[in-house]
């Protein structure tokens, strides 16, 4: 651990509920530090935080933050970009000169000791960072990663086998990854998104090239981006790539082809070419880092998966039903895919939340003509997450952009019953709002007809 936290004896966090927030908490509850934090709502991950002795409050109050944590000499505090500027606790930390960083700052202070892979993209990071944690823990190596979702196979978002190698996930939200120090790199797409802070595309784009120019050792890029480095894909002649594919009751199997050798006969037990794609990133990270083959292959057949990454909530002959957190339209195409792949000639029914007011509007026909694949489409209102309505932008709206037959708007209290009506034979919950709290309802609504 940098000096920087060694003498640090308080660890204060503002949006301590979020995925990548309470992963850091874990990590310096484990490391003996006091930990404690703020959150807007409680859920899940605060619960599990609480079970851990990590006190937590929801009500945005000075007061209720704890005496020892007011101690400016010893204490430091981490927010996240999504905390509003008017938050008062933030604010009276600030004007009291505490110390004060985002998350990503902290993970930079963390990656800048220690050997670090990272995994960045506009899609896939997760699932890519997940796997990559299990392929690096199952072939020994003492590593430590902070994932951006819950890893099936541990029911967590940090992997804390030791401290010879870090594994992050490479957020470019608020240009976030520039903080960090990585010695190895994979960027996994560069589609458009968070224009509410890029503004234009091609800011993206330069973010991503910045960061890449990061890696010291190794850039991997998937292939037909705009970067220098070993490419991978999915039969398309890349550096690492997947070839010899088929599917054998819902497991992919194929052979590896790296620059040096071809690995044959390896088994994925994800759905869907993304999910392919993201297997022989995390695979090519791992070689690169020195892991053994052998393990890596039988790491990888044991990967279980990241909750809401097409996970599967029903799976019977007569009624799938698979929850996702895909918020983008090109996350919602791949979905699109892997159900069909995975089951095909059913009907299907997706429930979108849209994410996001300025999402919605950047990429509204987008949208209309990813969720147009579907047979019938349940839309319900825009998650605003840190945002304020923008006039004429609401689900409504996008609604009659999609081309589609069977279609309708739904309030949530409305939904099960929407849902119980529907003849479809696979049905999926989409989006990275509160819709996954829905998932539980809906599933004991679904088993008890």
């Amino acid at each position: 651990m940098s000096k920087e936290l060694k003498d640090i004896k308080n660890i204060y966090f503002i949006g301590i509920g979020g995925i990548g927030m309470s992963a850091l908490a874990r990590y310096f509850k484990f490391l003996g530090k006091h930990v404690a934090g703020y959150d807007k709502t409680s859920t899940q991950i605060t619960s599990d935080l609480e079970d851990l002795e990590i006190s937590i409050h929801f009500e945005d109050d000075v007061r209720a933050i704890p005496d020892s944590f007011l101690n400016v000499k010893e204490t430091l505090v981490v927010y996240t970009p999504a905390i509003p500027i008017t938050h008062s606790e933030l604010n009276y930390l600030k004007s009291n000169d505490f110390v004060i960083k985002k998350r990503a700052e902290v993970l930079g202070v963390i990656t800048q000791g220690t050997y670090t892979l990272a995994v960045a993209g506009t899609h896939g990071k997760t699932t890519t960072t997940a796997i990559l944690a299990h392929l690096l823990k199952e072939s020994g190596a003492k590593v430590t990663a902070f994932l951006g979702g819950i890893s099936e196979n541990y029911n967590s978002n940090l992997v804390l086998e030791g401290n010879d190698v870090v594994v992050v996930e490479a957020d470019e939200f608020d240009r976030s990854f520039l903080q960090l120090y990585p010695d190895v790199v994979a960027v996994t797409s560069m589609d458009a998104d968070h224009l509410d802070i890029y503004k234009e595309a091609n800011a993206l784009e330069e973010s991503f090239i910045e960061f890449s120019s990061r890696a010291k050792d190794h850039l991997l890029v998937c292939n037909g981006l705009p970067l220098s480095g070993s490419t991978f894909g999915v039969e398309d002649g890349a550096d690492y790539c997947a070839q010899n594919i088929k599917i054998d009751n819902g497991t992919y199997i194929f052979d590896l082809k790296t620059p040096t050798q071809v690995i044959e006969d390896l088994h994925l037990n994800l759905p869907g070419k993304h999910n392919l794609l993201n297997a022989i990133t995390a695979f090519a990270m791992a070689m690169l880092y020195g892991s053994p083959t052998a393990a890596l292959a039988k790491a990888l057949f044991s990967f279980k998966g990241v909750q809401r990454r097409f996970s599967y909530q029903i799976k019977s002959d007569d009624l799938v039903f698979v929850d996702d957190y895909a918020h983008h339209p090109t996350e919602i195409n791949a979905l699109h895919q892997a159900i069909r792949e995975m089951h095909p000639g059913k009907k299907v029914l997706a429930i979108f939340q849209p994410h996001l007011f300025t999402r919605t509007k950047d990429f509204g026909l987008e949208f209309a003509e990813s969720l147009g694949q579907f047979d019938q489409l349940l839309l319900l209102d825009i998650y605003p997450a840190r945002e304020l309505p923008i006039e004429g932008v609401t689900s409504e709206w996008l609604l009659g952009m999609i081309d589609l037959d069977n279609k309708k708007l739904v309030k949530k209290n409305h939904l099960v019953d929407e849902i119980l009506k529907s003849n479809a034979q696979v049905i999926t919950t989409i989006g990275a709002g509160d819709i996954g709290e829905e998932v539980s309802v809906i599933k004991e609504a679904l088993l008890t007809v």
